[in-house]
């Protein structure tokens, strides 16, 4: 079976990854192993808590000025400190730093995020439910004249709206955090209605409901609802027909379904694109991922290595295709191999490389290759202790 992988949370990113899921039943024990699965939280956010309805026009370009120190918090959480923001944050509260209304909400933001990122999503929700109603008149600028002159609009960032609706995820809520992002998704649609045609911010509305779409498709795909997914990624792909990831999903959808043929006739429909979304090293990788997927379906396990050794020459941080090369490996009973592919893409490469999906299958090749495995993964996480981001799931270590 094939799955996709959830969108990143930026919305300016529309899509994940294609990656293959291989059937664990190969394992000779009750070790596992599984494809990388990017959570709805696998990247750190570009523009996490700029993206207000509608924020004040009269702002600088400077984040500083935007909201105080919010350059500070940006920083941190490109580098995953996620328990430092959470300080800063008490503190600049402790301190009275924050003087006006959507710095109170923008600093909220940044603390449901990483809330959310360490696993304490009990926190985050009590959090979030202390808002109330975000379309109320206390969160919009024409509310406070006197510090937002000439300024209409919602201050709630869009990305507070949205982890509103993710939230109820994590908590094992999943019917009702699809519903508040069905929700979000006609508000989106509505603002686009709104502002098609007298103002210029619709395509960044635009980009929102691309992101949401690609969310709903992820949680689809994610429960094996293909019927569902489908329709999601044609709907997707008639708003931009010329992205070859969105179209390579499309061929993954294609093979869960067991349309084979159609799948294949997907993929070389990718690789005679005039690409013009990725870089060469990008759009050569997805082609030849795309390729392994064709091979691994066909259980042609050498051949699919050779594809993903070809995305590593390429680009040796193309984790996917390490991840997938080292599942290929073990079901061609290459289990040492497997393993030395996985430890030299953490040695090599750690930033892209620390997934807890990768790391897990490499905790589970230890447990089928060694009597003392627990020795061995003891000091994997040891290392990963010292290296990794606070959001860093150790649990995979199985220790």
């Amino acid at each position: 079976m094939f799955s996709d992988s959830s969108p990143s949370m930026d919305p300016a990113s529309p899509e994940s990854e294609t990656r293959p899921e291989f059937n664990s039943a190969a394992a000779t024990n009750s070790a596992t192993v599984q494809p990388i699965e990017a959570t709805a939280f696998e990247s750190t956010p570009s523009n996490f808590t700029s993206a207000a309805d509608q924020p004040p026009k009269e702002r600088s370009n400077s984040l500083d000025e935007l909201t105080h120190d919010l350059s500070s918090l940006h920083e941190l959480s490109t580098r995953g400190q996620w328990e430092a923001i959470l300080d800063k944050i008490s503190q600049s509260r402790a301190l009275f730093l924050l003087s006006k209304p959507h710095e109170h909400l923008t600093y909220l933001t940044y603390q449901v995020i990483a809330l959310t990122k360490l696993r304490r999503s009990d926190e985050a929700s009590h959090e979030l439910n202390s808002l109330h109603d975000f379309d109320g008149e206390h969160y919009r600028y024409e509310s406070f004249p006197e510090i937002y002159p000439n300024q209409k609009g919602s201050m709630v960032p869009f990305s507070l709206r949205w982890l509103y609706a993710l939230v109820p995820t994590k908590l094992g809520n999943r019917q009702e955090g699809l519903d508040r992002l069905y929700t979000l998704l006609d508000f989106v649609r509505e603002r686009i209605k709104e502002k098609e045609s007298f103002n210029d911010s619709v395509e960044l509305w635009k980009k929102r409901e691309i992101f949401l779409m690609s969310c709903l498709l992820g949680f689809h795909l994610g429960h094996k609802e293909f019927g569902v997914s489908l329709e999601l990624i044609k709907e997707l792909i008639k708003r931009d027909p010329l992205d070859p990831v969105l179209i390579s999903k499309l061929g993954s959808v294609q093979m869960q379904f067991g349309d084979i043929e159609g799948a294949k006739a997907t993929f070389n429909r990718v690789e005679k694109m005039s690409n013009g979304l990725l870089n060469e090293t990008q759009f050569k990788n997805l082609v030849g991922r795309n390729k392994a997927l064709v091979h691994v379906v066909a259980k042609d396990y050498v051949s699919a290595v050779r594809e993903y050794e070809e995305c590593i020459e390429r680009d040796n941080s193309d984790v996917v295709a390490v991840n997938n090369k080292a599942l290929c490996l073990m079901y061609s009973r290459d289990l040492s191999d497997a393993i030395k592919v996985l430890e030299s893409a953490l040695e090599r490469v750690p930033t892209a490389a620390l997934d807890e999906s990768l790391v897990g299958n490499l905790c589970s090749m230890y447990e089928l290759a060694y009597v003392n495995h627990t020795d061995v993964k003891r000091t994997l996480n040891n290392w990963i202790a010292r290296v990794a981001p606070d959001d860093f799931d150790s649990s995979c270590t199985r220790v």
